[in-house]
């Protein structure tokens, strides 16, 4: 079963890099789930000042550069992870903002398209 972890911080969106202790112990957590074998892609975002949204309404598009200031929306990063079980992935969710800290992770299974 495949999972997309998307992460939403608690806080307002930071510009500073990851500090080297910030950088060690998301890779150690990094190096367990490759170790683990459910580690398929992992990365964090920059901020939202950098992004644009296109939305499209009654078929006319809409482009907003960011930054976007409701921080309940902003994606900081994201996860993708192959593991046995939902109850697997909350797990590595937890062990995840564990590292992170304060914010919400939203896990969400993805379709598997039948093989052959």
């Amino acid at each position: 079963m495949r999972f997309l972890c998307l992460y939403r911080p608690g806080t307002a969106e930071s510009h500073a890099p990851p500090t080297a202790e910030e950088q060690e112990t998301m890779g150690k957590l990094i190096g367990d789930m490759a170790k683990a074998g459910v580690l398929l892609a992992v990365e964090g975002c920059l901020p939202s000042s950098y992004g644009v949204r296109v939305d499209i309404r009654a078929g006319e598009f809409s482009v907003t550069d960011g930054p976007f200031p409701e921080t309940k929306e902003l994606i900081a990063g994201f996860c993708l992870m192959q593991v046995k079980s939902k109850e697997e992935a909350v797990e590595w969710g937890k062990r995840f903002l564990s590292v992170a800290g304060e914010g919400q992770t939203e896990i969400r299974q993805l379709h598997e398209m039948p093989a052959g």
